[in-house]
Parts: structure tokens; C-alpha cells; sequence
């Protein structure tokens, strides 16, 4: 049974992400997203400024005037959310935790999905898969992704990557846009990422916390790995351990950068700290002007 608790966040979150949707997120997904084809729909006599590639010259030598053949876009797209429920998922220096954004981004683009007719699908996974729901359509399946991904949460568990990505590869054989969230703190997963974005289109969306890269001065501090659950003591107040954990989440964050770069893998970095809505609409506008 769902909580009347869970029920009442799926009920705000539904409110929040449609008015976004609604009245800021505009068309942006459906020119960033085309269909994987087109149909024919009808013959239509030819108006100056159609492509003349589109003539259908047998009608045209029929009726002695020229005509064109009309298609219509094939629009449907499968859309899946794959959500990284780690630990290090739960962590937040501001009012929303690394998870609050991904879930909400998540219902944004889930929303846009159905906006356009579009199914939508989910996996949740931190070291192990957690949920999978296969690609369906309407408002009701995404209330209940919404609420899948509220529901639930393995706030002590590591990261695996490769496993999600092995566990999609098999389940989803049609081409879909996946939309991987997760701040990305783990290992030997750009291998399967690589061959994921061969096969899907792939959009990495990172989440990423103000603190991680740039640690303040608060003296001594106990710093706990939720995800393998060691206990370090820090102290943040010598300038060259904060140099040495600044320089060791750079290396890392800059190796990945350039993989998705280099492999052609679409990457959209949000902060929680800042408006997540800005670098998603920039990234549709970028992607719709590469076309």
C-alpha cells in the first residue's frame, strides 16, 4: 500500500513539473527529439516553395499539373528514465538533496514525453536493479513512475552503472533516448556506456553539489562515506587537504567529461544549487540547432 505521505508529494510534483512543462519547457523537447521516421499521408497539388524532391511525378503526369506527396512524421519515441539510487545520491548542501533534482527532472521529461505522445519506461538501480517499469503511454503510467521513484530509496547501497546499462540492453530493444541520472561516482562503466550509446540515444544528466568541488574551511570534520560506510576524519582547515580532495573530484569529473565528449555522448551537468530548468532548455536548443 502507498502512503497517503507519498501519495501527497506524487500529487505536488505532478503540479510542479506540468506548470513547468506547460509554460516554460514550450516545444523545446519535441524539436530536440524527432520521430524515427516518416508515413505517407496524402497528394496535394504543388504550392511555390515546396521541395521539388517532393513531386510524385506520376500524379503530376495524370492531371497535367504538378503535385507533391505529403508525409507525416512518425512521432512516437520511447523514452526511459534510468535513476541512479546510491547513496551518494542522498547527499545536499542546499534545500534539495542530489535525488530531489533527479526525480524532478525525471518527471519534467516524463511529462514532455506524454506531452508528445511518447512512451515512458524506468529503471532504479544502485548497486543492484531496483525497479524496472516497461515503456507505456498516459498520464496514469507516469503518476506511476512518479511515484515509483518517490516510493522508493536505498540510501546505504554503492554504485553499479554497468550493471543498469547490461540490465537495459537486454529488457529494451527498440532504439529509445535514455536519460541516465546519477552523479556518476563510479568505476569501469564507460565501456558500457560507449556500446549503451551506440545501440539508444544517451543523455547523461549529472547531478553534481556545490560542496563537492568546493570544500570550505571548517576545520576539523567527520566526513562519512554513505555508500561504503567508512568514517574519515579531515581536516578542512589545512589548505592542502582540501587542494588534495579538490584535485583528486576534478580528475575524475574532467576524465568523464572528455570520454562523453570524445565518444559523442550528450551530457547536461546540473548543480543543486542552481535553477535546474536553464541548462536542460539549453541543452534542447543546442541539440535542436545540431540537426
Amino acid at each position: 500500500m502507498i502512503s497517503p505521505e507519498i501519495l501527497k508529494k506524487v500529487k505536488l510534483l505532478e503540479i510542479k513539473t506540468r506548470h513547468i512543462v506547460n509554460n516554460l519547457f514550450g516545444g523545446e523537447y519535441h524539436s530536440a527529439f524527432k520521430g524515427t521516421g516518416v508515413e505517407f499521408a496524402e497528394v496535394r497539388e504543388y504550392i511555390p516553395g515546396d521541395d521539388i524532391k517532393s513531386i510524385d511525378w506520376n500524379v503530376t503526369a495524370r492531371n497535367n499539373h504538378p503535385y507533391v506527396k505529403k508525409f507525416n512524421e512518425e512521432r512516437e519515441l520511447t523514452v526511459l528514465m534510468m535513476l541512479d539510487l546510491s547513496g551518494s545520491a542522498y547527499f545536499g548542501t542546499g534545500e534539495l538533496l542530489k535525488n530531489d533534482v533527479m526525480v524532478e527532472l525525471a518527471a519534467i521529461l516524463s511529462f514532455s514525453a506524454i506531452k508528445n505522445n511518447d512512451k515512458v519506461g524506468l529503471l532504479l538501480f544502485s548497486d543492484k536493479i531496483i525497479k524496472y517499469i516497461s515503456p507505456k503511454k498516459g498520464k496514469s503510467h507516469v503518476l506511476r513512475v512518479i511515484r515509483e521513484m518517490i516510493y522508493h530509496s536505498t540510501k546505504d547501497n554503492l554504485t553499479n552503472i554497468s550493471l543498469a546499462i547490461e540490465h537495459i540492453q537486454k529488457v529494451v530493444k527498440r532504439k529509445s533516448i535514455i536519460f541516465l541520472f546519477s552523479d556518476f561516482h563510479d568505476n569501469y562503466f564507460f565501456k558500457s556506456m560507449k556500446l549503451l550509446n551506440k545501440k539508444h540515444d544517451l543523455i547523461n544528466i549529472k547531478i553534481h553539489d556545490d560542496f563537492e568541488s568546493n570544500i570550505p574551511n571548517l576545520g576539523l570534520v567527520k566526513l562519512h562515506d554513505v555508500e561504503t560506510k567508512m568514517t574519515h576524519w579531515v581536516d578542512t582547515g589545512n589548505k592542502n587537504n582540501r587542494k588534495k580532495i579538490l584535485a583528486n573530484y576534478h580528475f575524475n569529473n574532467n576524465n568523464f567529461l572528455k570520454y562523453c565528449k570524445n565518444n559523442n555522448i550528450d551530457l547536461i551537468n546540473i548543480n543543486t544549487k542552481y535553477n535546474y530548468i536553464e541548462p536542460l532548455i539549453h541543452f534542447f536548443n543546442s541539440r535542436t540547432n545540431k540537426k
